[in-house]
């Protein structure tokens, strides 16, 4: 969480590094890492603190985010298996959710490690595939953010929740509008990748 005052930048931040994964996140792939785990440490450790603690908590954002970005950025091969273990994790609860039931700790880490093997196996298209669809569930935040679509504490309207991982979007038009997005991300990806090689 952030003080509701970065409501507005922190959307923007959020809309244009999600465009930027989405439709250009293979070129770019450190960028990509460096700028979802500034986003991960800064929520990370902003949420430790209290919500009247406006100056700790965005201390704490800056300096977990800067924690988060230099350890993605350094470890570009870590970064690659953790998209994968994620993958397979989030598949674990995509499958157990269509059950109606909740996996338990055997199956996610399971599917979890199959998903980081895989993810280095296969490298090149898991970061056109993770950066398209997580670009575009970080994009389709932001926007709804600007949009004033996200709801607020109704004691004060200064602390602002970002979650740009949550498991599903909020509406039937937000997943609608996420797998457009991601789908045309992915096809421009694979596009650009494939005019490179012919170059």
């Amino acid at each position: 969480m952030l003080p509701g005052s970065f409501q507005i930048p922190a959307a923007i931040i959020l809309l244009i590094g999600g465009l930027l994964s989405c439709f250009a996140g293979y070129r770019v792939f450190r960028i990509v890492l460096t700028f979802f785990g500034f986003v991960f440490g800064a929520l990370f450790a902003s949420s430790a603190m209290g919500s009247d603690q406006t100056l700790w908590m965005i201390g704490a954002a800056l300096l977990g985010g800067l924690i988060g970005a230099l350890v993605l950025f350094a470890a570009y091969f870590v970064g690659v298996a953790l998209i994968g273990a994620g993958l397979g994790a989030g598949t674990a609860m995509v499958i157990w959710a269509a059950l109606g039931r909740e996996p338990g700790i055997i199956p996610v880490i399971v599917l979890a490690i199959l998903g980081a093997v895989g993810a280095l196996a296969l490298q090149r298209y898991v970061i056109v595939v993770a950066t398209a669809f997580c670009g575009a569930q970080t994009a389709i935040v932001g926007a709804a953010e600007l949009m004033g679509r996200r709801e607020f504490d109704t004691a004060a309207h200064r602390v602002f929740h970002v979650y740009p991982l949550d498991p599903m979007p909020n509406t039937k038009w937000d997943l609608i509008a996420f797998g457009v997005l991601g789908t045309v991300g992915l096809v421009v990806q694979l596009t650009m990748k494939a005019k490179g090689k012919k170059k």
